[in-house]
């Protein structure tokens, strides 16, 4: 298949499938960095805690963003 897919097999444009796939990546990775987070804390380690919130800030800022344009796009 290898990024030929436009459609015609899922029902869902490549374009839209990306939003929908760029959300859910972020998502995923907010829940995996809260484990991240509570490894560094369980260690002792605040330095390494803080940048892992940050990246997760960062991961659900970018969820937030793809829901917003997946909802004005299927409206």
């Amino acid at each position: 298949m290898g990024g030929s897919e436009t459609g015609d097999v899922t029902g869902t444009k490549d374009k839209d499938y990306n939003i929908i796939w760029f959300t859910q990546a972020c998502l995923d990775n907010a829940l995996r960095l809260q484990t991240y987070i509570q490894d560094a804390e369980r260690d002792g380690d605040s330095e390494l805690a803080e940048f892992f919130r940050k990246a997760q800030a960062d991961s659900q800022k970018g969820a937030e963003q793809g829901k917003a344009l997946l909802r004005s796009r299927i409206a």
